[in-house]
């Protein structure tokens, strides 16, 4: 059988290959430039605290914010249902899509390097934003005539 990595032994994965050099490159950083925003970016994946056996960066605090205004959203959407007695879909729930999608996207691109988590959060933000401006649009336009 064909090993998916190739030149690589079985079983073993990308992160495990690329994370000695990433760490040999925060090393030379810190040693290099103490105190420099480099330094400190690099400080971002150093472990904040564990609890339960996570290991919490602050990367991983940008994520966790991210996915509870992502899921956070139907909530406020339920709630808006509730009081209008039909099926709505308020201004908050975008903006909080719009939210969540940015922080998520943040962690995916700089926190974690995720192409799927990267990919699965730019359609519901684009989708956010569109109804926005759809919204926004919509209030401009009935604005006048109120007049």
């Amino acid at each position: 059988m064909v090993s998916l990595y190739r030149g690589y032994p079985r079983g073993c994965s990308a992160v495990a290959v690329v994370q000695p050099a990433v760490k040999a490159i925060e090393l030379t950083l810190r040693s290099s430039f103490p105190g420099t925003p480099a330094t400190e970016a690099c400080a971002v994946h150093t472990p904040l605290f564990e609890l339960f056996d996570i290991v919490v960066t602050p990367w991983k605090l940008v994520g966790y914010l991210g996915v509870f205004m992502f899921s956070g959203r139907w909530i406020v959407q339920v709630f808006a249902t509730r009081k209008h007695r039909r099926p709505v879909i308020p201004t908050l729930f975008w903006m909080m899509t719009i939210t969540g999608s940015g922080l998520l996207l943040a962690y995916f691109i700089w926190g974690k390097n995720d192409s799927v988590g990267v990919l699965s959060n730019l359609f519901p933000m684009a989708v956010a934003t569109y109804n926005l401006m759809m919204a926004r649009h919509a209030q401009l336009n009935a604005a006048p005539n109120q007049a």
